[in-house]
């Protein structure tokens, strides 16, 4: 409540309304981090109890650093803060998207130092794309196309839709960058970085045991799919023909030739 941050102000509602939010979040979470850094250091608390909740704490710092992107995705904008989306992100979420990580902590098996650094430097790459796409999109979306993508000024379709009063207002859909690729070609990196994070795994001799660090991955692509069908079709009804005109020119969904 306290901790000062930029403001920042989140899509247009259907009622045509702009909230405004405090992104703090990152800031809060460093400010946990050092108090149990030195909670420890008095010797009232003993870091290594933080394994017992690691499952809460691996996904997190990720979630922060992006946070204000929350607010612009499909989740907030179309799911709003019902049940699905709380239970996810209390109880889900920290269960299934650490699970690798977990996993991993206890049956990691041995890797040659070079197929390790491999993995290793693959991930970085995916998730340094995926953070490279969603900053394209939005430092597009912060100056209104009024920039440069890629060395080159954007090129986007703008799109008008009714608001839930009947007002018309318009949103510009880029398509240059990675988002002339695919519509949700962030999807493809981060499911791609899911794989990287499970990969130390390798094949369980059980093979039972392969729902335990590949399930995240596996659950991950299913969701994403979806999202990307259900978002298309929301935007398919909300813009109509321009959806049509910008169909035409990002063709794919996810995956360039596949989907």
């Amino acid at each position: 409540r306290f901790v000062p941050g930029p403001l920042f102000e989140g899509p247009v509602t259907p009622a045509g309304n702009t909230p405004i939010y405090k992104a703090n979040g990152m800031t809060c979470y460093i400010i946990t981090l050092l108090t149990t850094l030195i909670i420890d250091l008095t010797g009232s608390f003993n870091l290594s109890k933080v394994h017992s909740e690691f499952g809460e704490i691996i996904y997190i710092t990720k979630f922060f650093h992006w946070e204000m992107g929350y607010m612009c995705s499909m989740d907030i904008q179309v799911d709003r803060a019902g049940y699905y989306l709380c239970w996810g992100c209390l109880v889900w979420v920290p269960c299934v998207y650490t699970s690798a990580a977990y996993y991993l902590a206890l049956h990691s098996p041995p890797l040659s130092p070079p197929l390790a650094l491999s993995i290793f430097c693959c991930g970085v790459l995916a998730i340094f794309l995926n953070y490279d796409a969603d900053s394209q999109r939005s430092l597009f979306r912060r100056t209104g196309g009024s920039c440069t993508i890629n060395r080159q000024a954007p090129t986007f379709i703008r799109a008008s839709y009714l608001t839930g009063e009947g007002r018309v207002r318009t949103n510009l859909l880029l398509t240059s960058g990675w988002w002339g690729v695919a519509k949700h070609v962030g999807y493809s990196f981060e499911v791609l970085s899911s794989l990287l994070w499970s990969l130390p795994a390798g094949l369980p001799k059980d093979r039972g045991a392969l729902l335990a660090p590949y399930f995240y991955v596996a659950f991950l692509a299913v969701l994403l799919t979806d999202r990307a069908f259900r978002d298309d079709d929301r935007c398919r009804k909300k813009y109509g023909e321009d959806w049509e005109k910008y169909d035409k020119v990002v063709k794919y969904k996810i995956i360039p030739g596949i989907i």
